[in-house]
């Protein structure tokens, strides 16, 4: 029986880590003769107080869900993808293809092949260090890095040698046809009355994002595809003796989560850049990782993660903007975040499972051992 409740292991586990890691970032912020509460509003207001900042909290936040997602389905196979960088990477080059070299009538279609092809080429780029880990025992956190930086020196090489227009000094693509440009929240909320900046970059594919969301929940808990994976990843050795291929699993977990991470550049290539330029992830692949291990692997609370790093990437660019605070101190606050939420997680762990076990044990005593 566990010792402390599920509502506690999802809510409040995560909640006080937060708060430790908003009083220790308080304390840094005080320390460099800044008001931490004036620094607060303003990085709520910069995110949360207009229409404009939601724009920009969602688009982060959409990288996020994508990546965090990626890691998650890794993470329920017990791997660690940590690869997620290079596979949007080679999404986003999938991206250019379809929007450059297909003629989409409309954007609609255009979403649909140019999803089709990120997903595919993040899934290749990380079906090969699974089939290394599967079939030759690499281990997948070293290929996965090593991959990271393949696909960097190979977009450049891309962008610079093939896709580049002639003449141009920029190592970046043509911009992709008008076909192909994808509404923003401002177009798809203005049938409805709703006002929302125009300016923001949040486009459909945040709705894309929590479709995967739903998709992977699905995925993971109500087929039989999800038990195996789940199963695999709590006991490798149970999994083996109900008949569960390791290798079939490892493949599958890893091309799912590959194809996740290239969706992301329906996002930043297609919906915010409108072309295919060098990084242009901006390392939301490694973001994914916190993502996915503040939201428990759990696609609901990937979403709610992926929220809080787009509240944070915003609300920190603001706070550069507008005070003295450099945007060096935003990455630590992010840190610290990641920090609390998963490295030091049995430290708020632990202490709150003694505090439920000595309250089982005192209404064990009050009933006489009857739970």
């Amino acid at each position: 029986m566990d010792v402390m409740p599920k509502w506690a292991e999802v809510v409040l586990v995560p909640l006080i880590s937060l708060l430790l890691a908003g009083i220790i970032s308080a304390l840094v912020v005080l320390a460099i003769g800044e008001d931490p509460i004036a620094a607060a509003k303003l990085m709520v207001t910069g995110a949360l107080g207009s229409t404009y900042g939601w724009g920009y909290t969602l688009y982060y936040a959409t990288n996020f869900m994508f990546t965090g997602l990626a890691v998650a389905i890794a993470f329920h196979a017990r791997l660690f993808n940590i690869g997620g960088e290079g596979q949007a990477m080679l999404g986003g080059l999938g991206v250019a293809l379809a929007c450059l070299y297909i003629p989409w009538p409309h954007w609609s279609l255009a979403l649909i092949g140019a999803a089709v092809m990120a997903g595919l080429f993040g899934a290749i780029w990380a079906a090969i260090p699974a089939w290394l880990q599967a079939k030759r025992g690499s281990h997948i956190v070293i290929t996965t890095i090593m991959f990271n930086f393949i696909a960097a020196a190979l977009l450049n090489y891309a962008l610079v040698n093939m896709l580049r227009p002639k003449g141009s000094m920029d190592p970046a693509t043509a911009r992709f046809p008008e076909a192909t440009n994808l509404p923003t929240l401002h177009d798809l909320l203005a049938p409805l009355g709703i006002e929302f900046s125009k300016a923001a970059p949040a486009n459909v594919s945040l709705l894309v994002a929590i479709a995967a969301c739903v998709a992977l929940w699905v995925l993971i808990w109500r087929t039989r595809l999800g038990y195996e994976i789940r199963a695999y990843g709590h006991s490798e050795s149970a999994a083996k003796y109900a008949g569960i291929s390791p290798v079939k699993i490892t493949m599958i977990a890893m091309i799912i989560s590959g194809a996740l991470a290239g969706l992301m550049a329906t996002n930043n290539v297609m919906g915010e850049a409108e072309r295919l330029v060098l990084n242009s992830t901006e390392g939301a692949g490694f973001i994914g990782i916190a993502v996915a291990l503040m939201g428990r692997s759990h696609p609901v609370g990937v979403f709610i993660a992926a929220i809080l790093f787009g509240f944070l990437y915003q609300g920190g660019a603001e706070l550069a903007l507008w005070t003295s605070i450099p945007r060096e101190l935003i990455v630590v606050i992010q840190a610290l975040v990641i920090l609390f939420t998963g490295a030091l997680d049995n430290m708020v762990r632990m202490p709150l499972e003694k505090v439920f076990l000595a309250l089982r044990n005192a209404r064990m005593a009050k009933t006489g051992g009857v739970e």
